[in-house]
């Protein structure tokens, strides 16, 4: 369908958690009120791809910019340094964190959300063994835009990496590519067509064998748009990409074509996977049994818009049952997916009033970053969230629910990939 795109703003949520609960050690009512606040610059920075943070160090964080590669920060995040500038490519799609031995860090290239203002293209698959310092390329240059990583939790040689591929023209390299050599060679373990990459990758977190793919079918033009397709669809493999199962209508997704599609597996059961599903009705679709079967939730509240652009979800890793929905803003559930509301809002004006996040009545720190058409800040306040998990990313937003990397505290300088200079307010 035609889509006319109008420039939106883009926006990072940081879940972040210490060791111990916070709960545990602050009365939540103490800071019931805090409203997000900016931190600024005032009018720098950009889109944000990709978070990870080291969970056994989390205050060694990845920040993965659409248009201004790599940057590290090792103070939980007052302040950022570039990694990725001797680098052929500065269009980031991927980042992911080797969390057995943290110095290993892989990136994939080519921002992975195609919207009218999209960055420029990728160049394949980066790695680094010395946590930043030096980076060796790893082929897969011709997929353009890689979109998701997961590694293996346990083996530093298997990677699975999901391309969307090119977004102006039909191409075969996308789809899942999976290494067993730590990226010397490559196998493309699950393809469609020329149209057709992916859209998410979720992997269990208790089998590192079995995973969930969306694909999607789409390409854009400079007049026009196609979100969905023949090519799209949820796949899933219990023995590593070696024999996949697509599923269809007949295990309770909707019928007829699809779009883009959100995954979020929930750490703490894995049978419980959510699906957020862009169809002729869009809607959140969800499976208790690890992605055979699926139903439709009712949902009632904001629980997304544009989905060719944003479609992203994460869960809390102790509550399958609170669910965070990545867009132009931000929206909780706590309720498996029946309501959600608003915790951050966007789409303000420059010289507009920062956007506000109502806090729940924990005391988890929260850290925000947020990208508006004319204007960019840093918020922090507080949400809840428990225990270490995955960072995501969207066109729109990015969340992670990972270990602590402060609790809310005065202003802290921070880096953007605009500046090298700190902003301090």
């Amino acid at each position: 369908m035609l889509r006319r795109l109008i420039p939106m703003g883009a926006a990072l949520l940081l879940v972040a958690f210490q060791a111990a609960p916070l709960h545990a050690q602050v009365d939540p009512e103490l800071l019931a009120g805090i409203k997000a606040r900016s931190i600024g610059p005032a009018n720098m920075s950009g889109r944000i791809a990709d978070v990870d943070a080291v969970i056994s160090n989390p205050n060694i964080i990845y920040v993965g910019t659409a248009t201004g590669g790599v940057w590290k920060s090792v103070n939980g995040g007052m302040t950022f340094d570039p990694i990725f500038d001797d680098q052929p490519v500065h269009a980031i799609g991927a980042v992911s964190i080797f969390q057995a031995s943290p110095d290993i860090v892989w990136v994939g290239t080519g921002e992975g959300n195609p919207r009218n203002s999209v960055s420029g293209t990728g160049w394949g698959m980066f790695k680094s063994m010395d946590g930043g310092r030096t980076w060796a390329h790893l082929g897969l240059e011709n997929t353009e835009r890689i979109h998701r990583i997961a590694l293996h939790p346990s083996n530093p040689d298997i990677a699975y990496v999901g391309a969307l591929g090119s977004m102006w023209k039909p191409s075969p390299e996308r789809g899942v590519f999976k290494t067993e050599d730590g990226g010397a060679t490559w196998q493309k373990i699950l393809y469609v067509n020329e149209n057709t990459g992916v859209g998410d990758m979720e992997m269990d977190p208790t089998n590192p064998n079995k995973m969930i793919v969306a694909l999607w079918d789409y390409q854009r033009w400079p007049w026009f748009f196609r979100s969905g397709g023949p090519g799209s669809g949820l796949y899933l493999t219990v023995d590593g990409g070696r024999n996949w199962k697509k599923l269809t209508a007949e295990d309770g997704l909707p019928e007829g074509e699809i779009g883009r599609v959100g995954l979020a597996i929930a750490p703490s059961d894995p049978n419980i996977v959510y699906a957020l599903t862009e169809a002729s009705e869009n809607a959140l679709y969800k499976s208790e049994d690890g992605g055979y079967t699926w139903s439709k939730i009712e949902s009632e509240g904001s629980i997304g818009n544009r989905p060719f652009y944003y479609y992203d979800l994460r869960v809390d890793p102790q509550d399958p049952n609170r669910i965070y929905s990545l867009y132009s803003r931000v929206s909780l559930s706590t309720d498996g997916g029946n309501s959600f509301e608003v915790l951050i809002r966007g789409g303000a004006r420059r010289g507009a009033s920062s956007p506000t996040c109502r806090s729940p009545s924990t005391t988890t720190s929260t850290w925000t970053w947020r990208r508006r058409t004319t204007c960019s800040a840093a918020y922090r306040t507080t949400v809840r969230g428990v225990g270490p998990a995955r960072f995501g990313q969207a066109a729109g937003s990015a969340i992670t629910t990972g270990p602590a990397l402060a609790a809310v505290t005065a202003s802290p300088r921070w880096h953007f990939p605009a500046t090298r200079r700190s902003a301090t307010r």
